[in-house]
C-alpha cells in the first residue's frame, strides 16, 4: 500500500448536532471543487446512506436474502471466522455538477452486532493475539483498500453518537476529527466526556499497536487529531431565546480547548467567532430549503429552479454554497490534502 489516505471522522457523543448532514454536504462540496472523496457510513442507524440513496436502490443493496452490499459484508468473513476482510461494495454517487468521483461505502443496521466482538478483542491485543489485531484494524484496512482502489484524496466518516467499542475502532482508524456541537448543556457535557475518551483511546491504541505480532499486517496510526469544531447557529424558537443560546455557545471555545486539546491554562476565545484557531464554522439551519434538498436527494447548494428554489430559496442555496466551500477549504488547509 502507498501512503495511507487521510481519514476524517465527524464525531460527537451527543445526537442532534447536524453531524450527518455536515458529512453529506462536505462530501459533495469537496467533490465539486476537485477532490476525489470516499464517504463511509459507520453509524448503525445508516442515516448518511439514506441521504445518498433512495429506498428503491436500498432494497437492492439490502436484500431480504443473499449478500448485502454494505460495510458489514466486508467485515463478515472476519467476524464469522471464515477469512479476513473482503473488498467493500462502493456505490457511485453521480451528478452533472460533480468534477471528481464521489463514492459511498454503504451503511448497515447490522453494524450494531459488531460491538461485542470489537469489545472483547480490544484487551486481547495486549496479549499479542493475531485475531485481535485483525479485528481492531479491520475498519481501517477496509477504508484504505477502498480509498486506494478509487484513488481518493480523503475519506469522510459518519459515526453514531456514543462511546462504544464500534466507535473506538472507528476512531483508531481516524487521522483527524471534527466535532459538531449544539449550543446547550448536553453538548457542553459531551465535550467533557469526549476529550478524555479520545485521549484514552489514542493512548490505548499506541500501547497495543507496538505489540502487533503479524509483521505484514498494516495498521492504523491512531492519530485521532482534533482539527476543530462546527457549532450550530441559533434557531428562532420561543423556548430558546438568543440569550440562552449565547450562554452556552460562548462556553464552547474554552471547553473544547481544555478537553480536546488539553489546554488548561488559556487564554481562551470568548466566542466561537473569536476562536480563529478551533472554530471552523457556525452551521446555519437553512430550514426553508432543507426539505427541498431531501426531496430532490441532493445537497442544498445544488438546488435549482426546477427543484422549487426560487427567490429567497435560491438565495439561500447560493449562500449555502459559499458557506460550505469556505468550510471545505479550511479543512483542506488543516489536513493538507492535494487534488488527484
Amino acid at each position: 500500500m502507498t501512503m495511507p489516505i487521510p481519514v476524517l471522522t465527524f464525531f460527537n457523543n451527543k445526537s442532534g448536532v447536524g453531524k450527518t448532514s455536515l458529512v453529506y454536504h462536505l462530501a459533495w462540496m469537496l467533490s465539486d471543487i476537485g477532490y476525489r472523496v470516499l464517504a463511509c457510513d459507520l453509524d448503525p442507524q445508516a442515516n448518511l446512506t439514506s441521504m445518498f440513496i433512495n429506498e428503491e436502490r436500498l432494497e437492492v443493496l439490502w436484500p431480504d436474502s443473499g449478500a448485502r452490499k454494505t460495510i458489514y459484508n466486508a467485515l463478515q468473513p472476519l467476524l464469522d471466522g471464515t477469512g479476513d476482510i473482503e473488498p467493500p461494495h462502493l456505490e457511485n454517487i453521480t451528478h452533472e455538477r460533480l468534477t471528481q468521483e464521489l463514492s459511498l461505502i454503504v451503511g448497515d443496521l447490522m453494524l450494531s452486532s459488531t460491538e461485542d466482538e470489537l469489545s472483547s478483542q480490544w484487551p486481547e491485543c495486549l496479549d499479542r493475539r493475531p485475531r485481535a489485531f485483525r479485528v481492531i484494524s479491520a475498519l481501517w484496512r477496509i477504508l484504505q483498500r477502498a480509498a486506494s482502489d478509487r484513488q481518493s484524496n480523503i475519506v469522510l466518516v459518519d459515526v453514531g453518537p456514543n462511546l462504544g467499542a464500534l466507535n473506538r475502532a472507528v476512531l483508531v482508524a481516524t487521522d483527524y476529527v471534527i466535532v459538531p456541537l449544539g449550543a446547550d448543556l448536553f453538548s457542553l457535557q459531551g465535550l467533557r466526556n469526549l476529550g478524555p475518551t479520545l485521549q484514552e483511546w489514542r493512548k490505548g491504541w499506541q500501547e497495543r499497536r507496538s505489540r502487533n505480532p503479524i509483521p505484514d499486517l498494516q495498521m492504523p496510526n491512531g492519530l485521532i487529531q482534533p482539527i476543530g469544531y462546527v457549532v450550530q447557529q441559533h434557531g428562532i424558537r420561543l423556548e430558546r431565546p438568543i440569550k440562552a443560546y449565547d450562554k452556552w455557545v460562548n462556553r464552547m471555545p474554552a471547553e473544547y480547548a481544555r478537553n480536546l486539546l488539553g489546554n488548561n491554562k488559556g487564554p481562551y476565545a470568548k466566542t466561537p467567532a473569536e476562536d480563529k484557531e478551533n472554530a471552523l464554522a457556525t452551521a446555519k439551519h437553512y430550514r426553508s430549503i432543507v426539505p427541498m434538498g431531501q426531496e430532490a436527494r441532493k445537497p442544498i447548494f445544488h438546488l435549482t429552479t426546477a427543484d422549487g428554489a426560487i427567490g429567497s430559496h435560491a438565495a439561500a442555496a447560493r449562500t449555502a454554497y459559499k458557506d460550505f466551500r469556505i468550510l471545505s477549504e479550511k479543512i483542506i488547509d488543516r489536513i493538507g490534502i492535494r487534488k488527484a
